[in-house]
């Protein structure tokens, strides 16, 4: 699964990456995907946001088995 869900985040990173962030997966367990965000997008007031409405339903779209994503520091 972690091969999968680093694919559907390449297909992410561009969009980030025009913002002046990225995303870094630190871990898949049971389901749950554990990110990072680095660069702008670790300071960004919209985050959270970009986390589930944007990251967190590609990859459930993607990849059926994943049940969530948390974010790590």
């Amino acid at each position: 699964m972690r091969t999968e869900v680093e694919e559907v985040l390449e297909s992410i990173r561009p969009q980030l990456m025009a913002d002046g962030g990225n995303v870094e997966l630190v871990d898949v367990e049971d389901g749950v995907v554990k990110l990072r965000l680095v660069g702008s997008c670790a300071s960004c007031s919209s985050s959270l946001m970009t986390l589930k409405m944007g990251i967190e339903r590609a990859l459930k779209k993607a990849i059926p088995m994943v049940r969530c994503i948390e974010q790590v520091d």
